[in-house]
């Protein structure tokens, strides 16, 4: 069985399993749970962004499938890049790979290909796998990276994505998390101003609004394309609304306001 490895651990959260395990159940309050199409979650080392993705994580209601789309930060592998076997090793145990799932969501797009080279190094994915693993230790992960597409290779990704979840009546088992930071340092009060223009499309279920607002206003928003391909998924798949959970920015923790990392957290259902 292919064995992917930390790349991150003891750099953007802790190597340690006991440690680890402590900082994500400080993350993660016990509230209400919501039975989720999809999330939006940061990828910043924990220290910055963990409460945000715990925020998002602890409402989850657990399922048994979780499709994580993120940005490729590394440039290694194809546009569209899928692991179809395999596990991803992290600090607590590890995280099987659903390869039916994997494998026909490549069978149903042209555009997905299976490739690890993009896997290996890339954080944003990752990062994510310590709170689902606590929310459900049996879960089951789809890794989907990607580089620029258009507005079109986003929909049509889209509808790749829920012709192999329907087609193996995985609705109830799914949810699709996509993996982004926002604005990337500017001045904290610049950085909240147009990030609120983005989450503004984002409240109002607007992939088509996000992916021109981004384009247009130069935001620095990482995954705005695994972000706009997971509006499109969960609205294909009856998702009606997206309630913003949390967002801050690093200098909540650094102190420091001249050149600051925004973080979202929402959930769509």
């Amino acid at each position: 069985m292919i064995k992917r490895r930390p790349s991150v651990a003891g750099y953007f959260y802790p190597s340690n399993s006991k440690e680890l395990l402590q900082e994500i159940e400080e993350y993660m309050p016990t509230t209400l749970k919501i039975d989720a199409f999809g999330a939006i979650c940061p990828h910043a080392g924990y220290v910055y962004s963990g409460s945000v993705a715990g925020a998002v994580y602890s409402k989850l209601k657990p399922k048994e499938i979780f499709i994580l789309i993120g940005p490729n930060h590394t440039g290694y592998g194809e546009n569209v890049a899928l692991m179809t076997e395999g596990e991803w090793e992290i600090p607590l145990g590890s995280i099987k790979i659903h390869s039916e799932l994997a494998k026909k969501i490549i069978e149903k797009s042209p555009l997905a290909k299976d490739d690890i080279h993009a896997h290996l190094h890339e954080h944003s994915l990752e990062v994510q796998l310590p709170f689902i693993y606590k929310l459900n230790p049996e879960a089951q992960i789809v890794p989907i990276t990607l580089k620029m597409l258009s507005l079109k290779d986003c929909l049509s990704l889209a509808q790749g994505i829920v012709l192999a979840v329907n087609e193996l009546n995985f609705r109830d088992k799914v949810v699709v998390v996509a993996s982004t930071d926002m604005s990337h340092y500017l001045p904290d009060e610049l950085a909240r101003k147009v990030d609120s223009l983005a989450v503004e499309k984002i409240r109002h279920f607007d992939p088509e609004g996000l992916y021109n607002t981004v384009l247009e206003h130069g935001i620095s928003m990482c995954g705005f394309v695994p972000t706009v391909t997971m509006l499109y998924t969960t609205k294909l798949l009856g998702a009606k609304e997206i309630q913003v959970i949390k967002y801050t920015t690093s200098a909540e923790v650094s102190r420091d306001y001249d050149k600051v990392v925004g973080y979202l957290g929402a959930i769509v259902y």
